[in-house]
Formats: C-alpha cells, structure tokens, sequence
C-alpha cells in the first residue's frame, strides 16, 4: 500500500485528491489534511465582501465527500514539515508519515508586512471567506455613511484580478444605492500600469481596463508601493520606471480593501531545497520538488518567477485553469514514479480569469500564462457576469458530488469555440 497524503484543501488540494483516488490502486491510501474542515470557492469572494453571498453558500463540508470517495480527511493544521523523515506535524500533536506528498496549502497572507493593513487593523480583506464576510458587514456601515475608498493591490502581491473584480462590484453596489456620486474611488496598484495582471497584460487589458474605470469615474495609481495605513489615510509612494521616487500621496478612505502579498506557510518556512526565500515550494516540469522527488507542489503555494522585472515588484498568479493542469500531471505522474517510472506528464499552465463586475465582466484567456503565447485574448460584456454565476454552480457541484473530471479545459475549449478564437 502506498500513502499520498494532500496538504490543503483548497481548489487545488480537493481536486488533486479526486484525481488521486481515481488514479491509484485501490489498496493505496489517500488522506486530506486541511486546517479547515470547509471548502470554499474562493473566486465568490469578492461577492461575499459586499454581502452577495453568505459562506454557507460558497462552503461545503468537505469530511462526508471525502468519505464517499473513500478519502481519509484530517482536519488539523500543519506545524511543520520534517521531508527528511517523511512527516508531517500537526496542531494536535498528531504526526501524519507519507510515501509521497502533494503541497496544495495556498498561501500565508503577509498583512503584517505593512503597518495598519489588513482586517485585524484597519483595511479589508476578501481573501478568506471569513475576511469577507466581515468586509460585508462593515460594507453596510460604511454605505450608511459613505465617503473616500481606496482599492487595489500591495507590492508584492500576485493576484489582480479580483482587486479589479471587488473595485467595479464595489461601484454596482454604490449605483444601484444611488450613492456612487458620494464615493470617490481611487484604484492603487504595484502594477507598472492598469491591466498589467502579473502578466505582462493579456490581449489589450491595458487599454480595456483603463476605459472601464474611466467609464466608472475610477482614478488611478500604478507603480504605487503602500507606506502604511494610519487614521483612515493610506500613505503611498509612486515610483517611475528605474525604480525612482516619483511622488507621494496621502489617501483619506473610508473603506479600504487592497490584495497583500502572498509567502509560503509557517510550516514551510526554511526547509532549504524545498521551498524559496520566501516559502514557496520549488516545482520542476512535473511539479516534483528536485530535492525531495516524492513531494509534489501545486497551485498558489508554488514558486514561479515574473516573466519581467517591474519597477515594484509583483508576483505571477496562479489561476483555476492553470491549477487544473498542474492537478492532472500530478495525479498521473504519481503513479508513475510508484510503478518505478519517472514522470512525464507536464502541466499546461495556461491562465483563464472571469472578472465580475457585478452587472457586467471582463474574460483573459492565456495559452499559455507566460508570454509568447498561442492565444493572448481578452473580452468585456455582461455575457462574463453570467458565465461567472454558471460557473460557480457548476465548481461548487463539481466539489459537492466529488467528481474527478477535468472542468476548465473543457470550459475554456467552449469558449474558444464561441469567440473562435487563434490557437483553438
């Protein structure tokens, strides 16, 4: 009997354990470890930041899915990692031994980095459904006494697209109260100009995104690094393309929520050869660790280098799509190494990113993430808005029934057919 153990229980880890059970032996032992029992879909958070979704809808309880598909599950969190010795370390006490292990944690939410950020000080967050779901309450107060908002994200940071997604539904929500013209809005980004994405831009999101905030009365501040938040003022310093101190700025917000840096988890941090600097796990084309060639690292928690240098440094995201293919390569190259075979399974890393903006969206589309590309295409309508709400059913179903099938290839396949587009 083999044992694969699964840390993280997120988009990645859930669905890296379906695609495990099904490819394993049934002798081989399959075991979730998660610090939640929970699974939550995380692209409905910035819904949930303004009270359109409550958690028991974007949750599910993930022990009796788990127990269907004939997966253990552990809910416990993780200490540390011992690789040498092939154990994990839990909260409990407990002490969890491996034949191979897939990382699948997310992230570690570096607000501390900056003082006064984050929801246990002075700013918000959609990160965590709980974070959000206090943003939402606060969302309510602050309606009922509007005034300046500062949105967007922190040096650093890897993930645009819902900062983009929270500042527009943000700006539905005011209209349809009819008091969007009470709130000025300030959009402040690492990025080195609108629509950047961590990705060097997709299609022309530069010049959409930059007509979609002036449409929506949106300012702007890009190469911007946050000094600090203090007394509902965000103090914020422009650098210009070398890197150079540009000017400064003093915000006054009412209400903030800016997207942190991303680092590895506590329990990751300092296992050389494992995990970088900054505690993301070190991945080769198959997502095996090359010090430790049974461990397995997938979605946010990995390591991956900027296609480019910016003047304020910014991280690459890991989207659903891309997650996906790293799923797959690693459900099959495991049974490989098993049977005594080396991998040879590589994921695709190609990027898909539907941006809700609450009555309408924006749709990216890369393949693959890092440029040059095959497809490198980027779109807006309300079909985008829709096509977020099927989707959420459909993952949450995916998640609930446990089904193993591969979603986004064929999602991203149908939406090439729609808008036929180059490299289909």
């Amino acid at each position: 009997m083999t044992h694969v153990v699964i840390l993280g229980a997120g988009l990645g880890g859930t669905i890296q354990a379906y695609e495990l059970r099904d490819a394993l032996a049934a002798t081989d032992k399959v075991t979730v470890i998660s610090n939640k029992p929970y699974f939550q879909f995380t692209p409905s958070n910035p819904w949930a930041g303004i009270g359109w979704r409550k958690k028991e809808e974007i949750t599910i309880d993930l022990a009796p899915v788990m127990s269907r598909r004939d997966i253990d599950f552990i809910c416990d969190g993780a200490v540390k990692l011992d690789p040498d010795a092939q154990i994990i370390h839990l909260q409990s006490g407990r002490e969890v031994s491996y034949d191979y292990l897939v990382i699948a944690t997310g992230p570690d939410l570096a607000f501390d980095e900056i003082e006064g950020f984050g929801p246990e000080a002075l700013t918000n967050s959609i990160c965590q459904i709980e974070h959000a779901e206090i943003s939402g309450k606060n969302w309510e107060a602050f309606c009922a006494n509007p005034g300046p908002i500062v949105v967007g994200a922190v040096q650093g940071a890897s993930c645009f697209g819902p900062a983009y997604e929270f500042a527009m539904t943000l700006d539905t929500d005011l209209r349809r109260r009819k008091i969007r013209d009470k709130v000025p809005m300030t959009f402040v980004t690492s990025e080195p100009y609108v629509g950047h994405m961590g990705l060097n831009g997709v299609g022309d999101t530069k010049g959409m995104m930059e007509s979609i905030m002036r449409d929506r009365d949106i300012k702007w501040i890009t190469n911007a690094k946050v000094d600090k938040f203090a007394d509902g003022t965000v103090y914020v310093t422009q650098v210009d393309d070398d890197g150079a101190e540009k000017k400064t700025y003093e915000l006054p917000f009412s209400y903030s929520m800016m997207l942190p840096a991303f680092r590895g988890i506590p329990a990751l941090m300092g296992l050389e050869g494992l995990v970088n600097p900054r505690g993301f796990v070190l991945t080769d084309e198959y997502q095996r660790n090359p010090k430790y060639p049974n461990i397995f690292g997938i979605g946010v928690c990995i390591a991956i280098a900027p296609p480019d240098p910016t003047p304020v440094p910014t991280g690459v995201p890991k989207t659903g799509f891309m997650i996906e293919s790293m799923v797959t390569a690693t459900a099959k190259n495991i049974p490989l190494l098993i049977a005594g075979q080396e991998p040879t399974y590589q994921p695709t890393w190609n990027a898909l990113c539907l941006a809700d903006f609450g009555d309408r969206g924006a749709a990216f589309l890369a393949m693959p993430q890092v440029p040059p590309r095959n497809v490198n295409w980027a779109a807006e309508g309300r079909w985008v808005h829709w096509a977020k709400l099927v989707f959420e059913w459909y993952f949450m179903r995916k998640i609930r029934t446990g089904v193993s099938e591969p979603f986004y290839e064929r999602f991203v396949m149908k939406l090439a057919k729609i808008h036929k587009l180059k490299g289909e």
